[in-house]
């Protein structure tokens, strides 16, 4: 589904696994990126989807992970494969994910186990910065529905593309989610001031005002 001339959500419930949260494919110049992976259900129809979109001869150099919840890595492994890419994640939450760890990844609520999952690129900071191409995308640290959650954003065809996957939450002490730190990131997020959302499971959002409003419905309204 094409959202902007080089930005298109390829994977998602409707998409690809009934299970997968939403993965979105940028394109910047003569290489791409990839944001979450999906469960593994069906990589075949992600890696379909993509290939309906993208010329063969642009790369994708980089499979930016937003969490390490399974519905958003489950299916990485098996897209570095087929991509040769390198995966990226905050070291807070890429430490379940190398360990193989099934409850904080979320694995068990799908009625898996999270195999071990090396992370290349270990994000260590509050920010960090992608060369995608002849473009950047940018990666900000915002806790709370995990340890170590993040939001990119990347400024495709003249509009600041926001990639804040679960934003709506939730939140549950299994997942080591915090409140407090969640509420910060939605202040930190709203400030961000994107024209476009793609959120990992509410769809996509056009127009700032639209972004902020689902935004700010998680700040006033999150238990």
């Amino acid at each position: 589904m094409q959202i902007t001339e080089n930005l298109w959500q390829v994977g998602g419930s409707d998409l690809t696994a009934p299970e997968d949260a939403a993965s979105y494919l940028v394109r910047m110049g003569n290489a791409a990126a990839l944001i979450d992976a999906g469960c593994g259900n069906d990589t075949p129809a992600l890696i379909e989807n993509i290939a309906r979109v993208l010329p063969r001869e642009v790369p994708i150099t980089h499979l930016l992970l937003t969490h390490c919840h399974f519905d958003h890595t489950g299916g990485a492994e098996a897209m570095r494969s087929v991509l040769g890419c390198k995966i990226a994640a905050h070291r807070l939450d890429a430490a379940f994910l190398e360990a193989g760890e099934s409850t904080v990844t979320a694995a068990a609520w799908y009625g898996r186990r999270m195999p071990p999952l090396p992370i290349d690129l270990k994000i260590d900071g509050p920010t960090e910065s992608f060369q995608v191409g002849n473009g950047e995308i940018m990666a900000y640290h915002c806790p709370g529905h995990s340890p170590g959650s993040m939001v990119y954003t990347a400024d495709i065809d003249g509009r600041k593309i926001l990639f804040g996957q679960d934003i709506h939450g939730p939140l549950h002490p299994s997942l080591l989610s915090d409140r407090s730190d969640y509420l910060k990131s939605l202040q930190f997020i709203l400030d961000l001031d994107a024209d476009i959302l793609c959120e990992g499971h509410f769809g996509i959002f056009h127009g700032r005002d639209e972004v902020r409003k689902f935004i700010r419905s998680f700040i006033t309204g999150k238990d």
